[in-house]
């Protein structure tokens, strides 16, 4: 049986910043200090660099899911956030998209988050925190997850 993968989409997958950086003036101005709630945003978002392709490789090796948190008051957010997946994950991500503001709920092995809000701190398998100094970006994670999936 495949080990549990849970990867969160925003600064992991999906480029934030990226979207953030095409606003218009107006529209940066009017949802500054909260970018999260503008409409369509997530649809604009870039892939950060390898997570395309370190989540096809991910998905051969584990039982692979994108877990992430949609926000309350963006109701775009969380259709944006099903296209972006189809869009760039393709069928390797076929219904295997979950939103939820409590990531501690799911149960799986390993979560892959660039922060450890939203129940990602209390999840009960290993915490990979991307972006860190052990894991600054995809190349890290992969080197690690390769390893951990010959120990299965």
């Amino acid at each position: 049986m495949k080990k549990i993968v849970y990867i969160d989409m925003d600064g992991v997958l999906a480029d934030f910043g990226t979207a953030i950086g095409r606003l218009p003036p107006e529209v940066a101005r009017e949802y500054a200090g909260r970018p999260d709630d503008v409409p369509g945003i997530f649809a604009g978002l870039d892939p950060m660099p390898g997570a395309v392709e370190s989540f096809a490789e991910l998905a051969d090796l584990f039982d692979v899911y994108v877990l992430s948190t949609a926000p309350w008051e963006n109701p775009s957010a969380w259709s944006d956030k099903l296209v972006w997946v189809k869009t760039h994950l393709g069928r390797a991500a076929y219904k295997r998209l979950i939103l939820t503001h409590h990531k501690d709920l799911n149960v799986g092995d390993f979560l892959i988050d660039d922060r450890p809000e939203r129940g990602a701190r209390s999840f009960r398998g290993e915490l990979i925190q991307f972006g860190s100094a052990q894991f600054p970006a995809w190349p890290a994670v992969m080197a690690y997850m390769r390893r951990r999936a010959e120990e299965a």
